[in-house]
């Protein structure tokens, strides 16, 4: 039996150490670091790998490399092909993560039974659960197949060894932090369980051309758990968010090699499972209150869909030394800026108010188009004027009040005029530049100033 050494092993990111710290000096994550014992390659064995160490194709000039197009099986849900760029492709693999309870199992359940009865057998392997408890889910998301097969296996030499037996088409891990490698002295869920468990997963990938979609566990700062390598070496991370006691879920891509990397798939848990909603828009906007001060519509573009979402805002007057800044669905960091600049720019005395910004229906939107809707949000609810319910807001906010114009302004344009919006409140841009859409109103604005004072009338 080879020797072994004890290593200190962060949890976080992979960093290795001969002796603990109660500090990894690598993601100054505290209290991450764990024992792990590693085994010690003996020097005939090493000189005996590299000896054998070869290519398993040589080197080819890039002009003779030909391309073929990756072929696509789709899962019959249309957000979730979506996210992955059109279908799911032969030899991926995917990783999912998610909040416990917010339906990253009830999702592949689903997506197995479809690709199953379309396409051939699916493994469903589970280190957290039995058979019979999967059985129950599936039946309750009427996924109940007879070429889907269930597998309750921690150990991932007993998984290979079923998955070389029974030859699935395509298979499903829930979930990765569970399963160990048992020649390794590491428990499950270490850094060094967690790689070696992947690796040998992506090796059936693409040795087999089968797809595999691997759940991680999340930590409480909404990360997958595990080293940051885990997200390196699959081909597409995924992201389940949402609160799990609202009914809406979006399901996020993060990377994507076979896609776009910025797509999102909106759906709604039922009883019976999720159910893919194909206007998110309509959603988020359908309980919207009209000529209420403090709420903007702002339009973001996600991957290749333009969507409306309400921006709401409450700002109410505080006697702390301190005024409470809370942002839900938008950066802390970007909403303090924004009420810098209407402090400076506008003379709005924001320092004596506290201010709640919030997304509604629970999305979070990174981009910069939303800082117009987030401004006039917060000027609405601090002026308590309605901005016009007809009116959507897209731009930029920079440092000196100035408005800057986005991408794809047509395209989010005509998705506002679509849903009955008639007025839209943009960056000035060129005058030869500016899109025009057939009943929409337009209302370039150089300004932060000139657009508040331009829609907040009273």
């Amino acid at each position: 039996m080879p020797r072994s050494n004890i290593r200190y092993v962060c949890q976080q990111c992979g960093y290795e150490s001969p002796k603990w710290l109660g500090k990894c000096p690598d993601c100054n994550s505290w209290n991450t670091m764990s024992e792990e014992a590693k085994p010690v390659e003996s020097a005939p064995s090493r000189r005996a790998a590299q000896a054998s160490a070869a290519p398993r194709q040589p080197a080819t000039p890039i002009t003779q490399v030909e391309v073929s197009h990756w072929s696509r099986s789709t899962t019959r849900i249309g957000e979730f092909d979506r996210v992955l760029g059109g279908g799911v492709v032969g030899g991926s693999v995917v990783l999912i993560g998610g909040d416990p309870g917010i339906g990253k199992s009830t999702l592949l359940m689903q997506v197995a039974a479809h690709v199953s009865a379309d396409y051939g057998t699916a493994l469903y392997i589970s280190g957290e659960e039995s058979v019979e408890q999967i059985k129950l889910r599936a039946e309750r998301t009427s996924s109940v197949t007879d070429r889907l097969y269930l597998l309750a296996e921690t150990n991932i030499a007993a998984v290979l060894s079923e998955v070389e037996r029974l030859g699935p088409r395509f298979i499903i891990v829930d979930s990765i932090q569970t399963m160990f490698d048992p020649t390794l002295e590491s428990a499950p869920a270490t850094v060094s369980q967690v790689r070696t468990c992947t690796a040998h997963l992506v090796r059936i990938a693409k040795n087999t051309d089968t797809p595999i979609f691997i759940v991680g566990h999340v930590t409480k700062e909404g990360a997958i758990a595990g080293p940051r390598v885990l997200e390196h070496m699959v081909d597409t991370v995924l992201y389940f968010e949402g609160d799990r006691h609202q009914s809406y879920r979006v399901l996020r891509a993060v990377k994507n090699r076979f896609g776009s990397a910025d797509e999102i798939g909106v759906f709604e848990m039922h009883e019976e499972g999720l159910e893919e909603v194909g206007n998110p828009s309509e959603i988020f906007l359908s309980e919207r209150p009209e000529s209420s001060p403090g709420s903007a519509v702002a339009v973001v573009v996600e991957g290749s869909r333009p969507l409306l979402v309400e921006v709401q805002a409450l700002v109410s007057p505080t006697h702390l030394p301190a005024p409470r800044r809370m942002a839900s669905g938008v950066e802390a960091n970007r909403m303090a800026l924004i009420l810098a600049v209407l402090e400076k720019r506008l003379g709005l005395a924001m320092g004596t108010q506290d201010v709640y910004v919030n997304v509604a229906g629970g999305i979070r939107v990174i981009e910069p188009a939303v800082d117009l809707a987030v401004a006039m949000a917060i000027a609405s609810s601090f002026k308590d004027v309605p901005v016009p319910p007809r009116s959507v807001f897209i731009g930029e906010v920079g440092l000196a009040g100035e408005i800057r114009s986005v991408t794809q302004a047509v395209k989010r344009l005509t998705e506002a005029a679509r849903l009955g919006f008639e007025e839209a409140v943009l960056s000035h841009g060129p005058a030869g530049k500016r899109p025009k859409i057939d009943g929409m109103q337009l209302y370039p604005a150089r300004s932060l100033r000139e657009a508040v004072y331009t829609s907040l009338v009273g």
